[in-house]
């Protein structure tokens, strides 16, 4: 069973990094079962991706937030670090990777390091943390152990803050199955092993934290946690000293100013769950409650002696909304909430936990930046799940200024794809000047090529490629720098079809509306005039009567009144609706609705504005 444990020398902190899908969740699923975390007859036994608790984590099948666990591995306490793997999420990673003393480096044996490889290794060698590479997923058909070993070492050669960083051990896994191994196994699947070589490198490997017993209590809060019956848990590893229920404490916060607190409780996890001590000791993980003001980055401390820590800095945003009130004819019908105050509250909230958001004022409605859209689209999706109704704008980049010039965020963006639709994706980059800097064929017929772009070039560029090579592509990016910002990008997409009237959509109308584009709405749907119903197979946006009836004559024949043959309307997730819209559009969010729509309604006064 878990136990607080008061010998720092017995604790280990690991964080578990790497790229997106290459296994870090799974094989924190292993390392719980495996240390009996669980009794056999728990439900956690035959649960898969344990770690990713929310809502949306299970469905995309990522992870969003980081998570700290904890197990018991003989004598010795490991806490330990799952991240998230997206560039989106990197404020999640640079906020916990300094709980860790050390961290597990996964990378997939086929796909080898990629660009948040880079990214999370940058930053994790940066902290000083002592790095042990596992290389997962080798029973994979197209494994290439050998050629991912040295890739890495050229990743370490790059990366590394001193030359200790070079030495690093190096294993060998299958995560789903709960297999490691310190030399590459002959037969993967049937040979007999488990994860106690992975655990073995975490305490050998991993240094003990090092701790100032004996000084006064800090430690800086690095997450927070909420629930029902202790209310808000301030989280962080303690930095020196020692607390206990019932210390008074002083809260340091980000602006300089100190505020009197009280521990109530120590909590300490285990797998899911987490139990109180009574004691907490410098270099262990902890969960305060009592400490209702704290938020992300600031310091607990004895009130003896209160010093304050430095404060977390997080890499700033790069594309930014315009997320306000509802302003259609439909406002108030789908959505609990809909007013600016209490988006705006709402807003507050969110950026007490998530580190990488910034939000400002701009009139009625907000501006949010944050990481990339996938980091906005997840907020968005959050709020109306709550039963917010919104408008959002479309995504656009956050420049800087430099020299008093202004500069705009560029990434490198790795494509693999088959050789077969090379051109499609060489012509679309083509057309967003993007710059080919590396391009290689493998063995299995799949191209990778390397391009540099500008962060606003990226919008839309995952959709749009989707569908030029039939879903077959794999693509990454990461924000590599900023360069001074140039030329505006040509409109790459056709016009669209307009909704001329408010009313309900009849087939009789949009067998009409098929002949001109495609259509983004069914038969019997609600719609209001300046609504988007649809894509013009032109340039030019169009409007059109999708709620025309038809009109009944004494006139028969054989034909016309036949039964209307509809093509299914093209229905458009949320990332897709966000890449779609243009300038002068919005997206109209609702618990049950996602509807696109021109900014201005009324047909005139578009067109007065355009000329």
């Amino acid at each position: 069973m878990a136990q607080a444990n008061q010998d720092p020398t017995k604790i280990r902190n690991v964080a578990i990094i790497a790229h997106v899908d290459h296994g870090k969740t799974t094989l924190v699923d292993g390392l719980l079962k495996q240390s009996q975390t669980f009794r056999d007859n728990q439900a956690e036994m035959s649960q898969e991706l344990i770690m990713d608790s929310g809502d949306q984590e299970r469905e995309r099948g990522i992870t969003i937030t980081a998570k700290v666990t904890a197990v018991q591995h003989g004598d010795y306490r490991v806490n330990i670090i799952d991240t998230p793997g997206h560039a989106d999420f990197s404020g999640e990673v640079e906020r916990t990777l300094n709980l860790a003393d050390g961290c597990l480096l996964i990378v997939d044996a086929q796909e080898g390091p990629m660009p948040q490889t880079k990214f999370v290794l940058t930053k994790a060698l940066a902290n000083g943390l002592k790095p042990i590479v596992v290389i997962n997923k080798i029973d994979k058909p197209g494994a290439r152990i050998k050629d991912v070993e040295n890739e890495l070492s050229d990743l370490f050669l790059e990366l590394a803050v001193h030359e200790d960083q070079l030495f690093y051990p190096v294993y060998y896994a299958i995560g789903r199955a709960g297999k490691a191994w310190k030399q590459p196994p002959a037969d993967a699947e049937g040979e007999d092993a488990d994860l106690s070589v992975i655990f073995d490198a975490i305490i050998n490997e991993i240094p003990a934290p090092s701790v100032e017993l004996d000084k006064p209590f800090q430690m800086l809060v690095t997450a927070l946690a909420w629930d029902n019956f202790k209310g808000k848990y301030a989280i962080g590893r303690i930095t020196r000293g020692r607390v206990k229920g019932g210390d008074q404490v002083i809260l340091c916060k980000k602006d300089g100013s100190q505020t009197k607190a009280k521990v109530e409780l120590v909590f300490m996890s285990h797998g899911v769950s987490k139990f109180e001590v009574p004691e907490g000791v410098a270099g262990d993980i902890v969960q305060l409650t009592g400490i209702a003001d704290a938020k992300i980055g600031e310091t607990i401390a004895d009130a003896s002696n209160p010093e304050a820590l430095p404060v977390l800095e997080v890499e700033a945003p790069t594309l930014q909304i315009f997320l306000g009130p509802n302003t259609s004819p439909f406002k108030g019908q789908e959505g609990e909430f809909n007013t600016s105050r209490q988006i705006g509250d709402r807003l507050q909230k969110e950026l007490e936990t998530n580190v990488g958001l910034r939000v400002e004022d701009e009139g009625i409605g907000f501006k949010v930046s944050g990481r990339g859209e996938l980091h906005l689209s997840v907020l968005i999706e959050t709020m109306r799940r709550e039963g917010f109704e919104f408008e959002v704008g479309r995504p656009q980049v956050v420049t800087v200024q430099q020299d008093g010039q202004t500069m705009e965020p560029v990434e490198e963006l790795i494509i693999e794809v088959p050789a077969e639709h090379v051109g499609a994706v060489q012509m679309e980059l083509g057309q967003r000047r993007a710059a080919l800097k590396e391009q290689f064929a493998s063995p299995k017929g799949v191209t990778k090529l390397v391009y540099e772009l500008p962060t606003r070039a990226l919008l839309g560029l995952r959709n749009t490629l989707l569908t030029n090579t039939k879903g077959t592509i794999v693509m990454n990016s990461l924000v590599t720098g900023y360069q001074p910002l140039g030329a505006a990008l040509q409109q790459l997409r056709n016009g669209v079809l307009i909704s001329y009237e408010t009313g309900v959509t009849t087939p009789y109308a949009l067998q009409n509306a098929e002949a001109r584009g495609t259509t983004y709405v069914g038969p019997a749907e609600k719609v209001y005039a300046g609504q988007i119903v649809g894509l013009n197979t032109r340039q030019e946006d169009m409007e059109i009567n999708v709620c025309k009836a038809k009109h009944l004559t004494n006139m028969r024949s054989s034909s016309s009144d036949g039964v209307v043959q509809l093509t299914p309307p093209v229905i458009f997730s949320l990332e897709e609706c966000l890449d779609f819209i243009e300038n002068d559009e919005l997206l109209e969010v609702t618990p049950k609705s996602l509807r696109l729509r021109k900014r201005e309604l009324d047909p005139n006064k578009r067109k007065r504005g355009n000329k």
